[in-house]
């Protein structure tokens, strides 16, 4: 971990480590394709033991309530942030287009403002950022994740789409 100070700005660089990395995604029940960037790392993650879908669902929806009362991470469905952790949600599709229910992208940030913390005002290390990527991909298979608001985002469990007009 490094810290960036340009002008007035000040920026923590993550390191992490790309073995390690793929090390926890595995052993939170996925497979992964990591691309590392500059500012990024994009994990194309898989659950290929899993017939039913990740349990990412619409935290509006009030037939999701039980769902929505357990889950300890929340995504913005308009920009896929995941609230207060430098990670980046996306669905993933078929060559058809349609949404892969067993599937995601993930992206992590590596630049971040030195006032960035997790919930409990913890300050982002890597060895914090490794403990929450096996959280929430291990959310993604048992507790849930809600998605909060409509967008680019889709849910892939629970209720996902509502009822059309009664004949």
């Amino acid at each position: 971990m490094q810290v960036l100070q340009a002008g007035s700005h000040k920026f923590v660089l993550l390191e992490p480590d790309l073995e390690f990395l793929t090390s926890v995604v595995r052993q939170a029940g996925f497979q992964a394709k990591l691309e590392d960037h500059s500012r990024t790392i994009t994990l194309d993650l898989v659950a290929a033991d899993r017939e039913a879908p990740l349990l990412l669902f619409d935290a509006a929806d009030p037939g999701n309530l039980g769902w929505f009362s357990r889950c300890q991470f929340y995504v913005d469905g308009q920009t896929g942030n995941v609230l207060q952790t430098p990670l980046v949600l996306g669905n993933r599709r078929d060559p058809s287009g349609r949404i892969l229910p067993t599937a995601v992208r993930l992206q992590i940030r590596k630049e971040l403002p030195a006032s960035f913390r997790l919930p409990g005002r913890q300050p982002v290390t890597e060895q914090m950022l490794y403990a929450l990527l096996y959280n929430f991909l291990s959310a993604l298979l048992t507790t849930g994740v809600g998605v909060c608001g409509k967008g680019v985002v889709k849910p892939l469990a629970g209720r996902t789409q509502t009822a059309g007009p009664r004949n």
